[in-house]
C-alpha cells in the first residue's frame, strides 16, 4: 500500500493539509462575487464562504451540507465581522501582540498559497500514474487466506469440537453453537494476510490448504480449531481506489522538496539548538482475531 509521504519540516505539516485541499479544486472563477449577507453595510460574499470554510475545515459540522454548510458559514462570518468590528472600536488593533500575530498569518498565508500552486502543478496524471506503478511493483507477494476458526476456552473443548466437524457437522454451525468468538458468524473470519493474525493461529492455518481443519492450536485467546476456505495472492488495489491517497503524496513530496530546496539555498542561523528526535515508539502487535 501506498505510505503517506513524511515531510521532515515539522512547519509544513499543518500547512499542507491546507494547501494539497487546493489540488484539482481551487480554480477560481474570475466572475464577480455575490453578495450572500451585510453587515453594518460591510458585504458577506461567495468568495468570503469559500475562504472561511476552507479554514474552518473540519471543525464544520460534517452533517450539514449544500445550503445549509453555507448557512452556517455565513453565520460564522457574520459573527466574526460583529466581533471584528467591536474589537476595533476598542482598538485592540493597535496591541503590539496584534501586529505579530498579522505578520504570522500574512507568511503562513502566503506560505499555503505557495504550496497550493505546487501542488497544482505536480499533480498531473503521469505522476500520478508513476506513483502508482512505482508503488506497485515494490508491492511484495502476499498471500492472504479465507479461514473460520471455533475458539473455546481449553484443550479438551476444541478436541470436542474438532470431533463434532470429523463426524460430518457443518463447521459454521458447530462454530455458532461453541465459539467464543461473538465477531466472527459462523467462524468467518474473512480474508487476511498472515501479520493480521496471532503468531500461533497464522502459523497454523498458512500451512493449510483450503478445505483443511486444523488440530487444537492454542493462543493467548484460548484454543482455536481453523478450517481455511481459500488461498489466494493479495492483489494490489486498482487505482481508481487509491487515486486520491496517490494525489496527496505526489502533492505532498513536491511541496516538501521546495522547501528542502529553499533550506539549502537560505542563511539559517539557530540560536537554540535542535533537540535530539524522539526514540521511536515500539511496533504494535499484530492484530488477533476477536475473543
Amino acid at each position: 500500500m501506498l505510505k503517506r509521504y513524511d515531510a521532515p519540516l515539522r512547519l509544513l505539516a499543518a500547512a499542507m493539509l491546507a494547501a494539497t485541499a487546493l489540488v484539482g479544486s481551487a480554480t477560481v472563477t474570475a466572475a464577480a462575487a455575490k453578495t450572500l449577507a451585510t453587515v453594518n453595510g460591510s458585504d458577506i460574499t461567495d468568495d468570503d464562504v469559500r475562504i472561511a470554510a476552507a479554514d474552518l475545515g473540519p471543525s464544520l459540522p460534517q452533517q450539514l451540507q449544500g445550503q445549509q454548510r453555507e448557512a452556517y458559514v455565513v453565520d460564522y462570518l457574520i459573527d466574526l465581522k460583529l466581533a471584528a468590528g467591536q474589537a476595533t472600536q476598542q482598538k485592540l488593533g493597535e496591541d503590539p501582540d496584534f501586529a505579530k500575530k498579522m505578520a504570522y498569518y500574512h507568511d503562513k498565508v502566503l506560505m499555503e498559497t505557495l504550496l497550493g500552486n505546487i501542488a497544482k502543478t505536480a499533480v498531473t496524471p503521469d505522476a500520478e500514474k508513476k506513483v502508482y506503478d512505482d508503488a506497485a511493483k515494490a508491492q511484495p507477494p502476499e498471500t492472504e487466506i479465507h479461514a473460520r476458526h471455533i475458539l473455546v476456552p481449553t484443550e479438551a473443548e476444541a478436541k470436542a469440537a474438532l470431533e463434532r466437524v470429523k463426524k460430518g457437522e457443518d463447521f459454521a454451525k458447530v462454530a455458532d453453537e461453541v465459539s467464543k468468538d461473538p465477531g466472527s458468524q459462523g467462524g468467518d473470519l474473512g480474508w487476511f494476510t498472515k501479520d493480521k493474525m496471532v503468531p500461533e493461529f497464522a502459523a497454523a492455518a498458512f500451512k493449510m490448504e483450503p478445505g483443511q481443519v486444523s488440530d487444537p492450536v492454542k493462543s493467548e485467546f484460548g484454543w482455536h480449531v481453523i478450517k481455511v476456505e481459500g488461498k489466494r495472492e493479495k492483489a494490489f488495489p486498482p487505482f481508481d481506489q487509491v487515486k486520491d491517497q496517490v494525489a496527496r503524496y505526489v502533492a505532498q513530496k513536491a511541496q516538501s522538496d521546495d522547501i528542502t530546496k529553499l533550506r539549502e539555498a537560505a542563511k539559517i542561523d539557530r540560536m537554540t539548538p535542535v533537540p535530539a528526535p524522539a526514540p521511536a515508539a515500539p511496533a504494535p502487535a499484530a492484530p488477533a482475531p476477536k475473543p
